[in-house]
């Protein structure tokens, strides 16, 4: 990374004198190198297709990055051929890249959302080029990070050769900059930010409607909420009208907040540690969403070892996570980022933000999942995770679990009385069964 320049030079001249065309930036890319990447709707795509367009030039060159959403980007993980080539270290399994981490193709790296930034600053990721997106300068020549702070800017800060994707059309986002002389090699592009719609629900739409309507039912007026990726957390928001006062300290968000600033109901005057603004480390929506964050000043971006802190998060009164969950068993473990011995997505800031509430004033964490899987054939909630499933947030960090049959705070219960709780929100068709098999297990008696 190069040292800020005097802010009295000519910072045009720098931008001029850095500005390559995309061929000669990749091709500071060499073999046997570690490559850093931003992600999500920040993804620098321009930058990755090109240099995978280098395939039979390269070998050995590791690549660490988190969610991909654009198609077509990611030939090197998401194609068979690329092996001793280019290698994908998934930091978050996505749709994109999902594929490969479960077929062995690609490698997955298990860490909180957090403690990203860490793995660049402290070198344990020794990154020897990293690959960003951002705005186009401001008139002071200072860019934003856009629609994604998370750990780009401890790239920026931290890796030996900075290769940088100015594009025209990212929002420029207050929070957060970088200014035009840290950047070693700069490509101007002009092309739109990838939309990422809102979630569809998987299955019944009236399930998730249910669970959002038991989980709206807990959020206090005031409530400053986080929320994580999915059908769930953007459908509570759609049962949020009634409210006063949300606010948003959060790792992402997207479109879902834009009718409850609509309706006066998302103003933030509550965020003791930011009042009025809209606290996130990435956004993913569509055009009309990255059109209003653009220069608005309400939109507050952030690293994510800040907005993730707990030490930060923590001290937000009132603080409400919603994450979702693939399993849930009768201790309160949640499994959210695997399927049995498939890695399906990744911790991201569920714990981060579930021990979070834990530490704030008035604040509470909730993990919704329908009640069933595969069609309504198996339950979600279960005596012991499936074979090979890894545990997301502990027993000891659980607060309330919610399915389209009511919520429960599992909070300072017994065994005996999670598991009483859990099968009385589980689906009917598997609650005798559930309770049969806490009897074999002496958790509850006959």
């Amino acid at each position: 990374m190069s040292a800020i320049a005097d802010l009295d030079s000519d910072w045009k001249s720098i931008l001029a004198e850095r500005t390559v065309s995309l061929q000669e930036a990749v091709g500071r890319v060499k073999s046997e190198m570690i490559v850093g990447s931003g992600h999500c709707a920040g993804e620098p795509a321009a930058l990755l297709s090109a240099l995978c367009a280098r395939k039979t030039e390269l070998r050995d060159v590791k690549i660490y990055h988190m969610n991909g959403v654009t198609s077509g980007v990611y030939a090197y993980a998401t194609e068979p051929g690329w092996e001793g080539r280019m290698r994908h270290y998934s930091l978050f399994a996505g749709a994109q890249t999902r594929k490969a981490v479960q077929e062995g193709r690609a490698d997955f790296v298990p860490c909180f959302f957090s403690e990203i930034p860490r793995l660049f600053r402290d070198r344990i990721v020794p990154a020897d080029v990293c690959l960003v997106q951002l705005s186009s300068p401001d008139a002071d020549g200072w860019c934003s990070y856009g629609v994604s702070c998370d750990y780009a800017q401890a790239m920026v800060e931290s890796t030996p050769l900075v290769i940088a994707e100015l594009n025209d059309q990212m929002p420029h986002t207050h929070g957060e900059r970088v200014h035009v002389s840290q950047l070693d090699v700069i490509v101007r592009t002009s092309r739109p930010v990838p939309e990422v719609k809102q979630s569809d629900p998987d299955g019944d739409t009236s399930v998730v409607q249910a669970i959002a309507r038991h989980v709206s039912a807990l959020i206090p007026d005031g409530a400053n909420l986080q929320l994580g990726i999915g059908a769930i957390p953007d459908m509570v928001l759609k049962f949020l009208k009634d409210k006063k006062d949300i606010g948003i300290h959060t790792e992402m968000f997207s479109d879902s907040i834009l009718d409850l600033i609509d309706a006066g109901v998302l103003t933030g005057a509550n965020n003791n540690l930011h009042p009025g603004k809209i606290v996130a480390t990435f956004i993913m929506g569509t055009k009309k969403l990255y059109d209003f964050v653009d220069n608005n000043p309400m939109i507050l971006m952030k690293p994510v070892d800040y907005t993730n802190s707990v030490l930060v998060a923590g001290r937000v009164d009132k603080l409400v996570s919603i994450n979702s969950a693939v399993q849930v068993n009768f201790h309160g473990e949640v499994a959210a980022d695997t399927i049995g011995f498939r890695q399906f997505s990744g911790v991201g800031g569920q714990v981060d933000f579930v021990r979070s509430t834990g530490l704030s004033k008035g604040g509470f964490s909730v993990i919704a999942m329908p009640s069933t899987a595969k069609g309504g054939t198996v339950s979600r909630i279960v005596p012991i995770l499936d074979r090979g499933a890894c545990v997301t947030t502990s027993r000891n960090d659980v607060n309330f679990i919610a399915t389209e049959f009511g919520c429960v705070n599992l909070r300072g219960r017994s065994i005996r009385e999670r598991t009483e709780l859990l099968i009385s929100i589980a689906h009917p068709d598997f609650r005798e069964s559930l309770r049969s098999q806490a009897v074999e297990q002496g958790i509850i008696q006959n």
